[in-house]
């Protein structure tokens, strides 16, 4: 501090001089040295210390001449050796006052700001830097107006009003200040005195015209006298909060020793009581009982008020109202339980078979550990419906948490008490909110939990859903195992890719692909329609919907694997009928395939259309999408060229692949297909899968590409009537695929009549229902060639 003041009193007996002395001639050319974190200003005196070669030359040649050099500050302090770019083009000429050779060959060099200039060109010649100049004079105004006047009066102000704040400035330079009427010369002096940063340095120090400097340090002094300001309320508000912590402390103490001698300390004495108490109630674990009885001792020496004590008190609530031996009592009525599952859901059988056979082991053997099941399936589907109708089926309560986004293993595991506001994770929460060890416990949407640097919440689960560490859980917070053996944990997905592995191992999967048309109308029947009609107040007697309206809305405005979308266009309906209700239309309205147009406007989606004709380079494909299933068209286009592929319709790199597979068995077939080899090399082959605003991938597409590609190469159109799926290989064997039933009930739906799919697949169709696959004929295929021979209108290869 006592070298800042000394700097600054230099600065003060120099600056008394500068009117007086005569107006140095400044040469064009000056050394220069570079500063690293300091601008200096005209009127400046400021001691500098010079380390680096280049600009210790300088400082020898400038005191080898007339003494004067450029001082330029680097943009980037970290930087050893600045290049042109990285120097600011304004600076100040200095006069070097006094130079002092140190022991460890650095100078100390003190140094007056005489001129403000300008660069021109820099030369740096790799032993030192030289720099051309132009001297800038003060664009001073000619006459001082009255804003002027009061913006130099203002400054003057805010200056002497920063030292009352607390900085520290010599009571010399007020009457410096006072007596400067030049605005330059005045704005000069204060940004000397102002702890700027560089950059803000640099505007003030570039900026000629004198008036507008003057309204840059008053902008700057405005901003450090609100600092100050604030600086002042935190001392001042700490200086208080201090005393009062102290004044509290010596009366909370005397309080204590007059409650003593009045034995008035009941109120604790009746806490810690209760406590007692409630430990007889609950059946804690040896563990957990321990650990409560200590906090209680713990509390007993602790003064009520401390912080600490609320702690310790949130903790034994916890202890103490967490549901250690409450369970509910499982119904293990099988047939109760099918009649329940049944009246909740329509289809979902192998669901429902799994939940009893649950009951059923329960039922011979109580040691038997819940299921933890995965259900995986899209959107609508009822995951978590079908969770709460396993509840109500074996008479358990059941809790919902979701687990979409969260990133932070704490709110598994819960928080320690070391931290302020701590918690237990959502399992021991939820656990107490619903009172019971044993509750059907869901956690929805496990396929997109997040991860980051506050932890894994997948690897956390990893115990929860383990059955053989399950039974010694331990929450941060509670710091004691807890039993969760005997929750029956249910999760759900929208897919299976993005779970973690290990934690996929720890649960049964169970995927739920969807319904179909048939599934989907007796849904609406049985639960959707009841359930609008009791929402939009409503019944039988003024609404109905006939089985046809219900087949148009799901195939016209509704595409999707579950029933989340019916439900709401059914909703929208009964709204439009409670409006007509309301206004005095009390009678049975009808919705029909006629009228269904008049309450949801025209259909939101076509159904998928069959080809009018057999067609030569279009074949049938068939596609899994998250909503279900899906036909799509392959189109292919020969054209003069030189044997490019051109892939468009939003391919992904698997479907590419597909491609190029497909076009390289066939090339390697051309003898058989009688096709000429120049013409792979003088046709382009245009592939094209029209909804291009869709993105296409996945391995289904490679049978459809080869026939379609076959189909143009020979001329021979493709049957319309069949759909196809599978991939192959280049030795043109067909590989199974995936989402056979979407696929096959999709193809239903566009009124296909014969489907090809991989031999391997065949297993696939005992998931269907039989009733599902009258009316298609279905071939198997173990190579490529039985399926163009079958899907094309003449056979090619075994003809």
């Amino acid at each position: 501090m006592s070298d800042e003041r000394n700097k600054k009193e230099n600065q003060l007996e120099e600056a008394k001089k500068m009117d007086s002395e005569e107006q140095l001639n400044i040469p064009e050319t000056l050394p220069v040295l570079v500063l690293r974190d300091i601008v200096v200003f005209p009127y400046m005196i400021v001691p500098l210390y010079v380390g680096r070669t280049k600009s210790k030359r300088a400082v020898d040649k400038a005191l080898n001449s007339d003494r004067m050099i450029l001082l330029l500050t680097q943009k980037d302090p970290n930087v050893e050796d600045p290049t042109e770019q990285q120097l600011y083009m304004s600076g100040t000429v200095g006069l070097i006052v006094r130079m002092l050779k140190l022991p460890d060959g650095r100078m100390r060099v003190l140094v007056q700001g005489i001129s403000r200039v300008k660069v021109n060109m820099l030369n740096d010649d790799g032993r030192m830097i030289n720099a051309d100049v132009r001297v800038v004079e003060d664009k001073e105004p000619k006459r001082l107006t009255m804003k002027d006047n009061a913006l130099i009066k203002n400054v003057r102000e805010k200056f002497e009003q920063t030292a009352r704040m607390g900085k520290q400035i010599p009571n010399e330079m007020f009457v410096i200040v006072e007596n400067i009427d030049e605005p330059g010369k005045l704005a000069d002096i204060i940004a000397a005195n102002l702890d700027l940063k560089i950059p803000d340095s640099e505007k003030i120090l570039a900026e000629e015209r004198s008036m507008k400097r003057l309204a840059k340090v008053y902008d700057f002094l405005t901003y450090e006298l609100e600092m100050l300001n604030i600086q002042n309320q935190i001392n001042m508000k700490a200086q208080g909060e201090m005393d009062k912590n102290q004044r509290e402390y010596f009366l909370r103490q005397q309080l204590k020793a007059i409650q003593k001698e009045l034995g008035e300390d009941a109120e604790s004495s009746e806490e810690i009581s209760n406590y007692l108490k409630k430990i007889k109630e609950v059946k804690l674990s040896e563990e957990a009982r321990k650990e409560v009885e200590k906090n209680i001792e713990r509390l007993k020496k602790m003064h009520p008020e401390s912080a600490e004590s609320t702690v310790v008190r949130n903790y034994l609530d916890w202890m103490l109202e967490l549901p250690w031996s409450v369970f509910s009592k499982d119904n293990l009525n099988i047939r109760r339980a099918r009649t329940i599952l049944n009246q909740d859901h329509y289809g979902l059988e192998k669901v429902k078979e799994r939940i009893l056979e649950y009951l059923s082991v329960r039922k011979l053997t109580s040691k038997a550990h819940g299921p933890i099941l995965c259900f995986v399936g899209p959107p609508g589907v009822g995951k978590t419906s079908l969770g709460r109708s396993i509840a109500r089926a074996l008479n358990k309560k059941f809790v919902r948490i979701s687990l979409g986004g969260v990133r932070d293993e704490a709110e598994i595991r819960g928080h320690r008490r070391t931290y302020v506001g701590a918690l237990p994770g959502k399992i021991i929460m939820e656990v107490k909110k619903v009172g019971s060890a044993n509750p059907v416990f869901m956690m929805d949407e496990v396929d997109k939990i997040g991860t980051d640097f506050r932890g894994d919440p997948s690897s956390a689960l990893l115990e929860v859903l383990d059955p053989e560490q399950n039974n010694s859980f331990v929450d941060h917070y509670l710091g004691v195992a807890f039993d969760l053996s005997k929750v029956l944990f249910i999760t759900t997905a929208n897919m299976l890719e993005p779970i973690q592995p290990a934690f996929k191992d720890r649960m049964e999967v169970i995927h739920i692909h969807g319904y179909t048309e048939e599934e989907k109308i007796e849904i609406a029947k049985r639960h959707l329609i009841p359930r609008q009609y009791e929402a939009n107040g409503l019944n039988k007697k003024l609404v109905d919907f006939t089985t046809g309206a219900i087949k148009n809305l799901i195939a016209l405005n509704t595409r999707e694997a579950g029933v989340r979308n019916l439900e709401r266009e059914i909703g929208s309906i009964c709204r439009k009928v409670a409006h007509k209700v309301a206004v005095g239309e009390k009678r049975l309205h009808r919705i029909t395939i006629r009228n269904l147009e008049k309450y949801t406007g025209p259909p939101k989606i076509f159904k998928d259309q069959l080809l009018d004709e057999d067609t030569v380079g279009v074949a049938t494909g068939m596609a899994w999408t998250p909503f279900g299933g899906d036909i799509l068209f392959i189109e292919v286009k020969l054209m003069p060229g030189k044997g490019k592929l051109i892939l468009t319709g939003s391919l992904g790199d698997v479907m590419k692949e597909s491609a190029t597979a497909a076009l390289t068995f066939l090339k390697s077939k051309s003898d058989t297909l009688s096709i000429k080899t120049d013409t792979f090399e003088k046709k382009d082959i245009h592939i094209h899968i029209p909804e291009g605003g869709t993105p296409k991938d996945g391995p289904s597409a490679g049978v459809s590409l080869t026939t379609a590609l076959c189909s143009a190469f020979t001329d021979i159109p493709v049957k319309r009537q069949i759909a196809m799926t599978g991939e192959i290989t280049l030795r043109g064997k067909v590989i199974p695929v995936g989402g056979i039933k979407e696929k096959v009930l999709a193809a239903k739906r566009a009124g296909i009549t014969k489907i090809i799919l991989p031999e391997k697949n065949k297993k696939d169709l005992a998931d269907i229902k039989e009733n599902y696959l009258t009316g298609i004929d279905f071939i198997f295929a173990k190579n490529i060639t039985d399926v163009v021979d079958t899907a094309l209108a003449k056979r090619v290869f075994n003809g």
